[in-house]
């Protein structure tokens, strides 16, 4: 455990940003899924909606370096391919 203040405070924020983070990709994945789960039932229209959810906040997850942005970039255009060949 840390010994010095400042080191006590950093190892708070540690553990509020690890919070907050997991949070965030948890809910980037939950997005995802509901994509996913759309594509898979055939619905289109559905497919599309989530589509649309979730684009912002994949986008956002990358603002917030909680996601890679060529990472989010490459399944928003394998998901969207997906959705066209439906």
């Amino acid at each position: 455990m840390a010994n010095i203040r400042s080191a006590k405070k950093q190892a708070r924020q540690a553990v509020k940003r690890t919070a907050v983070n997991r949070a965030r990709a948890s809910r980037l994945h939950t997005f995802v899924r509901q994509v996913e789960e759309a594509i898979a039932s055939g619905n289109k229209k559905a497919a599309q909606d989530a589509f649309k959810a979730a684009q912002p906040v994949m986008m956002r997850s990358v603002q917030k370096k909680v996601a890679h942005a060529n990472a989010v970039s490459r399944k928003l255009s394998r998901l969207s391919a997906r959705i066209k060949q439906l």
